[in-house]
């Protein structure tokens, strides 16, 4: 039996902890498979009674305890070093993210030690985060470091029902993503990016696409050289290893439904070049997941919502979307681990 997921609080002023405990309620419609929270019992069974969700909190002593708890309400595995805080939806506070940074720690821990078999990340607020000392541009930076993992290793993955994209380039000005793209970059995290499809997503032979920086994928130079100069070299050198990659495609014609059956993630220059068509065709459903970890983590693709924290109005969707695949990941590697 696999070990039960974790689940990080993130922001307890956002509406990770209403998500988190409308998840646990839809666990048996939605086949979701047991998970526990790291921290924070009081302040979700008071989003769980503003929300008007039947939500028992069982606090646990060890992670193991989980599973048995599962069914009997919302497993809590209390932090060893932070206590709870007051539920303020909408209002974030020091000590609130003092408690998401806390939650992360342990969680990210008990994902390492094989305590826990996936970490499910909740939303967390970067400039709170910051005003307490956090050194990390976000999560994924933090769990690269935390795992050991030089940060250009730790790829994003945006997935939802009708596509998957990579953004080479993440939080950075977009005047500086010419300047940052080499064919290295683009080689060694299309090459993380397809053992990863295979390993945790069951995909044999990943067909990756790979889309243009420039209009029309630079139209043959001149709209940009970067295709020619640095993505065609990348391509070819992913080719020559075996890896069924294609491009550079025109990235105004990449995401048309056509397209999309032709491959199973596209790998996008930019930011927004990947996360715009994910969230225009799977807002609720897209998954944040983090490849070339040791340990597996998702997180719903969406931000804290100060603003409508505790209104009634958020989705669980994509935090049901992330604790599903965190378990279907997992499932696969310890099937692998038995086959081993």
């Amino acid at each position: 039996m696999a070990p039960p997921l974790v689940l990080s609080l993130g922001d307890p002023s956002g509406i990770g902890p209403e998500l988190i405990a409308a998840a646990w309620a839809g666990r048996e419609a939605c086949g979701l498979p047991p998970f526990f929270v790291a921290g924070g019992a009081g302040l979700l069974a008071a989003a769980a009674r503003h929300a008007g969700i039947d939500v028992p909190i069982v606090c646990i002593s060890d992670a193991g305890d989980a599973a048995d708890a599962f069914n009997e309400g919302l497993p809590v595995l209390p932090l060893a070093s932070h206590h709870d805080v007051k539920w303020q939806p909408g209002k974030p506070f020091t000590e609130g993210a003092a408690l998401a940074l806390a939650s992360l720690e342990q969680a990210c821990g008990l994902a390492l030690s094989g305590a826990a078999a996936a970490l499910v990340t909740g939303p967390v607020a970067k400039h709170a985060l910051a005003g307490i000392g956090f050194g990390h541009p976000g999560q994924t930076e933090y769990l690269a470091h935390a795992c050991g993992i030089a940060p250009q290793d730790a790829v994003m993955m945006l997935a939802g029902p009708t596509l998957r994209t990579i953004p080479l380039t993440v939080h950075c000005p977009l005047a500086e993503v010419p300047r940052l793209l080499t064919a290295e970059l683009i080689h060694r995290r299309t090459a993380i990016a397809a053992r990863a499809l295979t390993r945790d997503f069951g995909i044999d032979s990943p067909r990756i696409a790979l889309a243009g920086l420039n209009p029309h994928a630079g139209e043959g130079g001149k709209f940009g050289d970067e295709e020619k100069r640095i993505i065609a070299p990348a391509i070819a050198r992913l080719r020559a290893e075996g890896f069924d990659v294609s491009g550079p495609h025109p990235a105004d014609a990449l995401f048309a439904a056509r397209q999309r059956a032709s491959y199973d993630v596209a790998v996008c220059m930019y930011h927004d070049q990947a996360l715009i068509p994910l969230k225009a065709l799977d807002f609720d459903a897209g998954v944040n997941v983090t490849l070339g970890l040791p340990i597996i983590r998702t997180s719903a693709d969406h931000g804290t919502a100060f603003g409508i924290a505790g209104k009634g109005l958020a989705d669980a969707g994509a935090t049901i979307a992330a604790i599903r695949m965190a378990g279907e990941c997992a499932a696969r590697r310890l099937a692998e681990q038995k086959d081993l």
